[in-house]
């Protein structure tokens, strides 16, 4: 209906692909009628990369590529922070990089990618404290970095989304708060993803919970649900430690334990002021970008494939419907506007 807020629907076009090819990726995503997608992972002809690595010719054709299946990048699918806070052995495979060379390097090559790519948003991490530490004892630094990336952000006209997840020190809603308000810089936003809460054992009630603490600073939402076979060992799990690459149990959105039904409708009531603020930033609109992860899913990654793709979309859309909250597909009209009719 007209008086219903609307959101802009995207998601990460290398979960659709079984190869990661650009073709696979654009035509599932043309298919299924979406028209924005988060770059992460694509090969045009020189094999798998993450957006980070990719060459000026491959940007090339992948812009080309977009034309003809007429998509637009939402984000970078960034990994950015998702390395060691302190140079320290804890027993994990994450790297460690002196941050004043993180800034100059990774940082500053996601930004030139945003501009390649014409979009305003870069996803990225709030980094890893030493395994088994408390995150809490690690805010300052993160605040500080998490600082900095904003800064560098902001002086190339983007916006830096940090994503809540496991592991991270921004692995609750309400550490994720903590971060935002201290950072306190007009280029951060929080993205919230309910299955990255769900899956490390908390209960529907407390991933609203989070949820709310991270309202004040959302920018989008990450769209995937989880859950957990068993609720015994939901119940026994240690908060915030999970094995990422062992998860195995994500779920379209009105399959899972997050309460999606509950979170967007009380996100329908938000979303004219945000996409306000949004729009003064350059940004169309308030994204909700599928990651679905129903066939599997890591510490970098997942994998839907283009049928459990269009699973997970449609469920969001059953969710959206009930919510009240509006969005578009490609229809016909569309499709006679491209052959100029």
């Amino acid at each position: 209906m007209a008086d219903n807020p609307a959101v802009i629907l995207s998601g990460f076009a290398d979960e659709s692909a079984i190869d990661k090819r650009a073709e696979q990726q654009f035509a599932a995503f043309a298919a299924l009628g979406l028209e924005y997608y988060s770059i992460r992972f694509i090969d045009v002809g020189e094999g798998v990369k993450n957006v980070m690595k990719l060459t000026r010719g491959e940007i090339t054709k992948i812009r080309h590529l977009e034309d003809a299946y007429g998509l637009n990048v939402s984000s970078i699918g960034s990994p950015i922070g998702k390395v060691k806070l302190v140079d320290a052995n804890d027993g994990s495979k994450n790297p460690f990089v002196p941050f004043n060379k993180y800034l100059a390097g990774d940082v500053k090559r996601a930004c030139e990618i945003a501009h390649a790519f014409e979009t305003k948003l870069i996803r990225g991490f709030s980094f890893y404290p030493p395994k088994g530490s408390d995150p809490v004892d690690h805010l300052p630094q993160t605040v500080d970095q998490i600082g900095h990336i904003c800064e560098a952000c902001h002086r190339s006209d983007l916006t830096f989304g940090l994503e809540i997840e496991a592991n991270l020190v921004g692995r609750t809603g309400q550490l994720m708060a903590e971060i935002y308000r201290q950072v306190n810089h007009p280029a951060l936003a929080l993205i919230f993803d309910a299955g990255n809460v769900i899956c490390q054992g908390y209960t529907p009630a407390e991933a609203f919970e989070q949820y709310q603490a991270m309202k004040p600073g959302l920018g989008w939402m990450h769209i995937k649900d989880y859950r957990h076979p068993d609720p015994a060992s939901r119940d026994a799990a240690q908060k915030g430690q999970v094995d990422e690459d062992a998860l195995k149990n994500f779920v379209p959105a009105d399959l899972g334990e997050a309460a999606h039904e509950a979170i967007l409708r009380d996100f329908r009531d938000l979303l004219p002021k945000l996409e306000r603020k949004l729009k003064k930033r350059g940004i169309p609109g308030v994204f909700l970008d599928l990651e679905p992860h129903v066939k599997g899913g890591g510490q970098f990654g997942g994998f839907s494939g283009p049928d459990g793709f269009g699973v997970a979309l449609r469920s969001l859309c059953r969710v959206l419907d009930y919510a009240g909250i509006d969005y578009h597909l490609r229809d016909f009209d569309d499709i006679r506007a491209d052959r100029g009719f």
